[in-house]
């Protein structure tokens, strides 16, 4: 072959070579600017919450995303090496968001349940819930007569209150399906509670109990549920989940742990 051909043959494999290194996953050295060592930008996070589900997630005053679940995972951000958008949603949209990749995980005091496992993974557990039921002071609405179905419900759409009333109400015919009234949100579900349009609302306890405060409204009682909560996160994503995974696991064995439970009252 001839030297020059032989050159340029070099020469194209060796452009080749060095395109292709890009492509193999492995990691490539920091840039050097003027022969300093440019780090590389952390990767960020869309998280999607409820925005009215205090103390877990919620939007204050000034237009923050506050809560116990909110500083949960900016902790883990911090500790892992990642940032995160906190990106407040309506809730019944929030899992076909994640499938369609609008948000990348939701950590918002959702429930663990075979439904939702068919559409997304779940971390490990970090926390545990029951419903617990108000109703407008001075009602003479039972628990007896929730759970026989002698009430109209005002509910969020797509909690799992809403699930466990249709499952053991409606479907079970104690509760006509028209007495299940669903809300965008729980706040709404309880100002029909005070304005008398429904008898009893039920939602997760720690939540109720922070909604109902400084209302004409009382709790009434709490269904045992035993309901864990768990992070959702695409089921392709399974670095991140490893990664939500061994956050969880220390952020639950740090201190600041113990101070975000006291903070917002959960123990």
């Amino acid at each position: 072959m001839d030297s020059k051909i032989l050159a340029a043959v070099l020469l194209v494999m060796a452009v080749m070579a060095v395109a292709f290194a890009g492509c193999t996953g492995t990691d490539q050295p920091a840039v050097k600017d003027n022969g300093t060592d440019v780090k590389e930008e952390k990767v960020t996070y869309i998280v999607g919450i409820d925005g009215e589900y205090p103390p877990y997630s919620f939007i204050d005053k000034d237009g923050n995303a506050q809560g116990f679940d909110v500083e949960s995972v900016k902790w883990i951000a911090n500790e892992m090496g990642f940032n995160v958008k906190i990106q407040p949603m309506a809730w019944d949209g929030i899992i076909p968001a994640l499938e369609a990749g609008k948000i990348d995980m939701v950590y918002s005091g959702m429930t663990i349940t075979p439904e939702r496992l068919d559409k997304v993974n779940f971390s490990k557990p970090y926390w545990v819930v029951n419903q617990a039921v108000a109703v407008k002071n001075g009602s003479s609405v039972t628990m007896d007569d929730v759970t026989e179905g002698k009430v109209v419900f005002g509910v969020q759409r797509g909690c799992t209150a809403h699930d466990w009333i249709s499952r053991n109400l409606v479907e079970t015919g104690k509760l006509p399906e028209d007495n299940l009234k669903l809300y965008e949100n729980f706040p709404l579900a309880v100002t029909e509670l005070e304005n008398g349009r429904v008898d009893a609302v039920m939602y997760d306890t720690p939540v109720l109990i922070d909604s109902i405060k400084g209302k004409d409204v009382v709790k009434l009682g709490t269904i045992d549920t035993d309901e864990e909560y768990g992070i959702a996160i695409r089921k392709t994503d399974t670095e991140l989940l490893n990664t939500m995974n061994e956050g969880l696991d220390k952020l639950m064995a740090d201190p600041y742990w113990n101070e975000l439970i006291a903070e917002y009252k959960l123990e």
